[in-house]
């Protein structure tokens, strides 16, 4: 069974928050707001419910997902973060953005961007997030709730539970969502490059030039 729980986007209901927190632990696949589109979410070392994840979204072996933190602290146990990344990310955290950067042992290494040893990090400007990763207590292993040969994410939280009855355990119903994706930029080199534009802006921090002079 697909449980629809509906939270107020600005003062979400912590019994309800507390709940789906369960559901992550137990093992579960959750669909979530973020502040940019709902994504799916689950536990970073549920191996089936990854699996299911990827069956959702019929992803490719070495996909890319992304690790979904409450704040700077927790990001830095996931990835390696010297002192010009950790500018930026003070900048734009939080915010829709995802960082790439080098995965530390924490993260499975079939999380891991196959040759780089990468991982894709980001923090949420979003309350219901924030409060959910709160009573998680951990980062969410997360992708797009994107759905197969479909251009756009889905939005409407009713929807997205008909779609995907029984192959999630619960979807988090905050209002509709956005449909533009995170802004990507990747700051292994040092240099911060703009690998994707998407919603987050890039160009009060001069990234617009950074990702000029890569011939991006």
């Amino acid at each position: 069974m697909t449980q629809l729980f509906r939270v107020h986007p600005r003062n979400p209901q912590r019994r309800l928050l507390r709940q789906a927190a369960e559901a992550v632990r137990a093992g579960g696949v959750i669909v979530y707001p973020t502040d940019s589109s709902y994504a799916l979410g689950c536990r970073i070392g549920e191996k089936e419910a990854l699996e299911r994840i990827r069956a959702i979204r019929r992803l490719e072996p070495g996909h890319n997902f992304t690790l979904v933190c409450r704040d700077l602290s927790e990001l830095a146990t996931y990835a390696r973060v010297d002192n010009a990344a950790y500018r930026f990310l003070k900048a734009l955290t939080p915010g829709p953005y995802t960082f790439i950067l080098r995965a530390t042992k924490e993260v499975p290494r079939r999380l891991q961007h196959p040759r780089r040893r990468t991982i894709g990090i980001r923090v949420p400007d979003h309350v219901v997030t924030q409060a959910l990763l709160e009573e998680v207590g951990e980062p969410l292993l997360s992708v797009t709730c994107q759905l197969p040969g479909e251009a756009l994410p889905l939005t409407d939280p009713e929807e997205i539970r008909e779609r995907l009855r029984g192959r999630v355990e619960l979807v988090i119903d905050a209002g509709a969502c956005g449909v533009e994706p995170t802004t990507v930029i990747d700051l292994v080199s040092g240099v911060p490059v703009v690998v994707r534009r998407g919603i987050g802006d890039v160009e009060p921090l001069g990234l617009g030039e950074a990702e000029k002079a890569a011939g991006r």
